[in-house]
């Protein structure tokens, strides 16, 4: 058995399709484009280069990218009020705060300072609750890109063992919570698991995301499994040892080229949801007035 590739970047590209043709229809009814206002703090390269990706793809969708770029020496304060301004400019449908900040910033806080509706990056308190109970409301991204790539594929979820590899507030734990919602049976490893890999053999589906180069052994793999891996290590090394699985599993991501498109895509399809919602709340607000 040799694994067929998932292409993350043709599901993305079908996607990215799909929000271009709803923000055109949300320009006609508004006079105005959907709006994603991005923050970034600090001058950290890989933080730069993920928002002008961010930007581009918004250019070629028609949603309107607006950057807040903050010096390094920004205090928790300031970001926070930087964060509910934006929450509070109806001209702004989506906010994304560029993650990682500086270590001196607590980056929770100027998370939750993100109103919930605004939240297209799926990185608040308010979001992972909805999530958990499968109640309405946005993906991680990261985690929702992935529930997308499983779909498109035909992976069937409910009854099916799956194992995710990661503990993140916005990979591992929503991840888990999204499967769950589809019947999965779930279980949750990390890099401290002991007998990791007996976990890993046990299972279907196996979600990668802890950020250790080729931590996942390929001779792990259950034949015919479902292999995600959403690391990316220097080198372009992703967390499963890649060559290897494939030789076991039914379907693999490869890094790059997999999970990372799809994780920009479901941002901005969150984020045309968010200014649709948001436009439908105003309409309904000016009826009961």
């Amino acid at each position: 058995m040799r694994a067929e590739d998932i292409d993350g970047r043709l599901i993305a590209s079908t996607t990215l399709t799909a929000v271009a043709e709803r923000a055109d229809q949300f320009r006609h009814r508004t006079g105005s484009a959907p709006c994603l206002a991005t923050v970034l703090v600090g001058d950290d390269p890989a933080s730069h280069t993920y928002v002008r990706m961010k930007a581009n793809r918004c250019d070629a969708t028609g949603i309107d990218s607006r950057r807040i770029a903050l010096p390094d020496e920004t205090s928790t304060s300031e970001l926070v009020d930087t964060v509910r301004g934006l929450s509070e400019d109806p001209r702004v449908h989506g906010i994304l705060l560029q993650h990682p900040v500086p270590a001196h910033i607590d980056e929770r806080a100027a998370f939750e300072a993100i109103a919930p509706h605004k939240d297209v990056d799926g990185v608040t308190y308010a979001t992972f609750a909805a999530m958990a109970m499968a109640r309405e409301g946005f993906h991680s991204c990261t985690p929702g890109g992935i529930l997308r790539l499983l779909d498109a594929y035909d992976v069937p979820l409910s009854g099916r063992r799956a194992v995710v590899i990661g503990r993140s507030p916005i990979l591992g734990l929503p991840m888990g919570m999204l499967l769950l919602a589809r019947d999965a049976t779930v279980t949750y490893c990390h890099s401290k698991t002991a007998d990791l890999g007996e976990a890993v053999a046990a299972s279907d589906l196996v979600v990668a995301a802890v950020g250790k180069p080729e931590l996942i052994k390929g001779s792990w793999i259950k034949p015919g499994a479902v292999v995600i891996d959403a690391g990316y290590n220097p080198g372009n090394v992703g967390d499963v040892e890649y060559e290897v699985a494939r030789e076991r599993a039914r379907l693999i991501t490869p890094v790059p080229g997999g999970v990372g498109p799809m994780t920009i895509a479901t941002l901005l399809d969150q984020t045309v949801d968010a200014a649709f919602h948001q436009l439908d709340d105003q309409t309904e607000s000016v009826k009961r007035s």
